[in-house]
């Protein structure tokens, strides 16, 4: 999730695990195993929520342009 900046979607697939079991592990459990790590994921977790909606809008310019295309 660090090294590449990654949202808790593309993690969790990544892992084969839900979204709900990496957000728990990521915000909660890894707090108490590693601060410094948590502290680093929580940064990436920010922009990540603080970006969600540039990527929305994205995908849905995306889907027009496919469905005008054809």
């Amino acid at each position: 999730m660090i090294d590449n900046c990654a949202t808790v979607r593309d993690t969790a697939t990544v892992l084969k695990s839900s979204k709900s079991t990496v957000h728990k592990d990521v915000t909660s459990r890894l707090k108490r195993l590693n601060p410094n790590l948590a502290a680093q994921v929580r940064r990436i977790l920010d922009v990540n929520k603080a970006e969600r909606h540039i990527r929305g809008g994205q995908a849905t310019c995306r889907k027009y342009k496919h469905l005008k295309d054809n």
